[in-house]
């Protein structure tokens, strides 16, 4: 059985087959006619080939996607400890940890839940229709014309089927033109490609890309103007659309965040794997109640274990999206918003991200390549009173409203006749006339225009035209070219006032008067836009469908510097491990294939980068997938949408800089947590071991550490709405195991130090020192190493001078100082007996504010020098207002 890939290879080659074929030979290789297929084979091909649709990846129900939340390992750590809990006779603390896993789980599912919805909405896809030619049969509707015509929905229609397409009509599957009229094609959302592509019926050459033959058209592009008949090649999966959708329903690689999560897990496990059975072994052994060990055991592994870790992603990650969904912005996967933070490579598409999707008329210049009023009003007639449906050039002069007015004032011409556009000539012409002057103005590709022109107008001065001006003429279009411009030629002739009907042979001793230069313009927004991601550390790469000269000029225009480009065809035969080496360098990739943009993409992100990509069109689904950050946009196509993981719905790209300022800021809150966890678990493990060998009783009952480690948790949950200094936002921000470890042994050890001082003064100087003052030395040890855990929040959440140059937010001190209250008053409360607390001797106190002073110093200076900072050295600077 064939694989999807080569399935698809094999139907491009065909394409490429039929093109170079011609119309005659080319139905009787699809087994048709020009009258189309009987309904009786059309019926036999449904039921063999299936129908015309491109699968959808099936929607994961919402058992699967709470499952698929639920399996990682850390959530699996936590609910194999709330089983050890329910067996060694910790029911509250069991039940504590399922409802943190179960919060946790359900703030995700909702959000992600609710965004899938908000995105099955932006692509539900109306039903649509397409005009089929069949060669009668019983199944014919009666509105069927006379013809055989008939209206049939796109999942009907089968290899062989020959359609009639028009101006606004979707192109229903890959077909082979077999007749066409001024017939052009939109496939911007295909290939990059902003102005339509004009389409015919005439044989191709062998060896051109599948995506540049002109004489076929693909699924999910539509009619931008004129009128076509064309044979069904491909249908569904077999379709270049139904193989890129097919790329799509792949597995997604995991992404910079989830592989950075999962790494620090298996960090915490491997360390846990190690200290909790040295905990149960030593505790054991020396005291000699196995079963006490194991229950202290249990417990130790608790406080060490970081719970809160899955429920403050979750948190974290959805303020970011609330507030992200402020600025207009749709998060449909939140782990995307920490990859936006971390990114350090924006791969764009052009064509209507950077641009406006949107063709304007931006010169009319003379011959000289001066603007010329002339140049604009003849091909604002020319556009006016021509027939048909207007494409999108002429639509771009016909703005210039001004000029209609104008005309008018002067007075009003009368359309006598036109000369329609056809492949061959590559030129349109019509006849116009206002009182006795009569003009045929005629337009077009500037070679077939210069050809039928006798004379040339220089700044008002005619010049007898021969072959030898044609280089000067095409290096004035080429310049235009080179500034990103589509150039078309107009030229006039006047006529005599004799009445007969304009033919071909018409367009002959023209006069030429100049040039009109279309451009697709960037949008407002895409130079400062930019410019706000490089300033943070973010490096732009285009990877468009375009060809290589246009994509310079919007590059020069939204001030992307471009070095080096590479083609498409220069890519494709690369191996993966050249092509790692190739795009480090290369600033456009330009002419690239759906496919290629996601193997440049893949190749960056095998070079140690975490990628975004952001793209709207058909074409840039893969490529949406492979990347760590999918972004599209509001005017995207349903396939964008569906493949991205954010959506930007306003007009304006500075979201970009935004959302990359909040995913670092979200990143930023969530290695506060991580720090301190991770550093005060390995200093407990130290202070636990030691004092499992020393003491005669445990140090702190099981109880005690549950409830130190639910208070101490309860003082961390809001870290997500924590400030952020600014040099945390200055630079890509990521997973570095490495530095969480070398952090985690260095500040562990110091705060066993400030332990080991509380154990000596309760053990020598208050007498703690029997099993029967345990409960002493448990109160002394519980009270301290609470507030020490949940005051060093404030040190470890910046490297700046806390309080003085960086104040945490609101809900933080609240909840910190609430917790330490509640600390400090336990002993003294009704639940101390419960808790197995007394009360403590109040020299005590002073003794413990000594020690948090010394530590909480000793830490600042630590962090500073352990923990390096985003943005290098840390300077002083006026603390922000709030």
């Amino acid at each position: 059985m064939s694989t999807p890939h080569e399935t698809q290879e094999a139907a491009r080659q065909a394409l490429g087959v039929l093109a170079t074929q011609s119309v005659e030979d080319g139905l009787l290789a699809l087994g048709s006619s020009p009258q189309g297929l009987s309904e009786a084979e059309a019926a036999e091909r449904l039921a063999r080939i299936g129908p015309n649709e491109v699968l959808a990846a099936p929607a994961a129900g919402a058992w699967r996607q709470f499952l698929k939340r639920l399996a990682n390992p850390l959530n699996f750590l936590l609910l194999a400890l709330a089983l050890v809990s329910v067996f060694t006779g910790n029911v509250q603390s069991a039940v504590i940890i399922a409802l943190m896993v179960l919060l946790s789980i359900t703030l995700g599912w909702v959000q992600e839940h609710r965004s899938g919805q908000a995105a099955q909405a932006l692509r539900a896809l109306v039903h649509t229709t397409a005009t089929v030619l069949r060669r009668g049969g019983v199944s014919v509707p009666q509105s069927a014309s006379e013809s055989g015509t008939q209206e049939l929905p796109i999942s009907q229609l089968v290899p062989g089927d020959v359609v009639h397409l028009s101006a606004g009509d979707l192109v229903p599957a890959d077909v082979r033109v077999l007749s066409a009229r001024d017939f052009f094609i939109n496939e911007s959302a295909l290939t990059g490609e902003s102005l339509p592509v004009e389409k015919h019926a005439l044989v191709e050459a062998r060896g051109v890309e599948v995506l540049a033959l002109r004489n076929m058209g693909f699924m999910g592009t539509h009619v931008a103007s004129g009128t076509a008949t064309a044979v069904v090649v491909h249908t569904g999966e077999r379709a270049v659309f139904g193989g890129i959708a097919q790329s799509m329903m792949e597995a997604e690689a995991p992404s910079s965040f989830a592989l950075g999560l999962n790494r620090f897990t298996w960090l915490m496990l491997r360390f846990m794997a190690v200290m909790v059975p040295l905990v149960f072994l030593v505790n054991g052994l020396t005291k000699g109640d196995w079963l006490e060990a194991l229950l202290f055991a249990s417990a130790v592994a608790v406080g060490l274990t970081p719970e809160m870790l899955p429920m403050l992603v979750t948190m974290n990650l959805a303020k970011g999206a609330l507030a992200l969904s402020r600025k207009q912005v749709i998060v449909k996967r939140l782990d995307a918003i920490q990859n936006f933070g971390a990114m350090d490579v924006l791969c764009t598409d052009k064509t209507g991200t950077l641009t406006q999707d949107r063709i304007i008329l931006e010169k009319y210049v003379d011959l000289d390549g001066q603007p010329s009023d002339q140049v604009l009003d003849f091909a604002y007639l020319n556009s006016y009173y021509q027939s048909g449906l207007k494409n999108q050039l002429d639509l771009a002069v016909l703005k210039y409203a001004e000029v209609h007015a104008k005309l008018h004032e002067e007075g009003l011409y009368q359309k006598i006749d036109e000369i329609p556009f056809d492949f061959q000539r590559r030129r349109m012409s019509v006849v116009v006339q206002r009182g006795e002057e009569r003009l045929l103005i005629c337009k077009g590709a500037v070679e077939e225009v210069f050809s039928v022109c006798r004379e040339g107008d220089f700044g008002g001065q005619r010049v007898q035209l021969d072959d030898s001006h044609l280089p000067a003429i095409q290096a004035a279009a080429r310049a235009l070219n080179e500034d990103g411009f589509r150039v078309i030629a107009l030229a006039y002739r006047p006529l005599t006032a004799a009445t007969h009907t304009m033919s071909v042979a018409d367009e002959a001793d023209l006069i030429l008067l100049g040039f009109m230069a279309f451009l697709d313009p960037p949008k407002e927004s895409a130079q400062p836009a930019l410019a706000a991601l490089k300033r943070h550390g973010v490096a732009v790469k285009i990877l468009t469908g375009d060809n290589e000269v246009v994509t310079r000029k919007v590059c020069q225009q939204v001030g992307l510097s471009v070095e080096r480009v590479m083609l498409g065809h220069e890519v494709e035969p690369l191996s993966d491990r050249d092509l790692q080496e190739a795009v480090g360098g290369t600033q456009v990739f330009a002419k690239l294939s759906p496919t290629q943009k996601a193997r440049v993409i893949a190749a960056l992100r095998a070079r140690g980068h975490v990628v975004g990509y952001m793209g709207d069109g058909i074409n840039d689904g893969p490529a949406l997938k492979a990347a760590d950050v999918g972004i599209s946009v509001d005017t995207a196509v349903d396939i964008a949408k569906e493949s991205a993981d954010i959506i930007l719905l306003e007009k304006s790209l500075m979201v970009l800089d935004v959302g990359v300022r909040e995913g670092r800021r979200v990143f930023a809150n969530l290695l506060k947590y991580i720090r301190m966890g991770a550093s005060s678990n390995f200093g407990n493990m130290f202070s636990v071991l030691g004092a499992s060998a020393w003491l005669p009783f445990l140090p702190m009952a099981p109880i005690q550490v549950l409830t130190n480690n639910l208070l101490y948790d309860l003082s961390q949950s809001a870290i997500p709405t924590d400030r952020v200094d600014p040099e945390e936002l200055r630079q890509p921000r990521r997973w570095e195991i490495g530095q969480i470890a070398r952090f985690m042994f260095w500040m562990g050890p110091l705060s066993s130090v400030f332990d080991y001082v509380i154990f000596a003064v309760m053990f020598y100087g208050f007498g703690a020192q029997t099993p029967e003052q345990a409960a002493l030395f448990h109160t002394g040890w519980f009270v301290e190493s609470l507030l020490s855990q949940t005051l060093v929040i404030h040190v470890l959440r910046t490297a700046r001078v806390p309080f003085a140059q960086s104040r945490a937010s609101w809900p933080l001190t609240a909840t910190t100082l609430g917790v330490c209250a509640a600390g400090v008053m336990l002993p003294y409360s009704p639940l101390a007996g419960a808790l197995g607390l007394v009360a403590l001797p109040w020299s005590y106190w002073p003794i413990v504010l000594t020690v948090l002073v010394a530590y909480l110093g000793l830490a600042h200076v630590l962090m500073r020098r352990v923990w390096r900072p985003a943005h290098g050295v840390v300077k002083r600077v006026a603390l922000p207002p709030s």
